[in-house]
């Protein structure tokens, strides 16, 4: 039986690589992936998804627009898909999130959701909102904070390091603008009792 799955972190917890791997491992065995990534983080290229640690690999875009289930069912038609690999997962819409779900259970192909699950201000993104409420299978990929706790949360920093409290949910960046933090850490730089 397929699942829809969501693997979710805080930045920095190696989310793309392990997304990378997945694929290299069904690739390698002679199996088709899709690979997606939000149309708007074109931090490593439009159409790329790359991590960290110096891999990547083109990818097809989405935005909110973008009817999922029909992108993949027009994917599959052309090479038979033995799964789906989303990146920046935390940008899909409700609806997109629910297109994933009929495509693990009436096509039968496993989707793989990668993604932050809070925005710098500890509230949830709408694709991980209802990603943790609807996937068959949930996993949480560790980083830590400076403390050495295991980091949940992220801040947003100006270039100067000063926190960032107030603002639109989405700013895309990375390292240089944000800083994983334990719930404790967070709560001081945030000011939150």
């Amino acid at each position: 039986m397929a699942k829809l799955y969501f693997s979710y972190s805080a930045m920095n917890a190696g989310k793309t690589t392990i997304l990378l791997q997945a694929s290299h491992n069904y690739n390698e065995r002679g199996m088709n992936t899709l690979l997606l990534t939000a149309q708007l983080d074109d931090r490593a290229g439009a159409g790329t998804i790359a991590s960290r640690i110096g891999l990547s690999s083109p990818a097809q875009t989405f935005h909110a627009e973008t009817n999922l289930g029909e992108l993949i069912t027009n994917a599959h038609q052309q090479a038979h898909l033995s799964c789906v690999l989303v990146d920046e997962a935390q940008f899909l819409t409700s609806a997109q999130v629910w297109d994933l779900a009929a495509v693990a259970d009436n096509m039968k192909i496993p989707v793989m959701c990668y993604g932050l699950r809070t925005d710098f201000q500890g509230n949830l993104f709408e694709g991980s909102a209802t990603l943790l409420a609807v996937a068959d299978n949930l996993r949480e990929i560790r980083t830590i904070c400076h403390c050495g706790s295991k980091a949940t949360m992220v801040v947003r920093q100006t270039q100067g390091g000063d926190v960032i409290r107030e603002g639109d949910q989405i700013e895309i960046g990375g390292n240089d603008k944000y800083v994983s933090l334990c719930r404790k850490h967070w709560s001081e730089v945030m000011g939150r009792p």
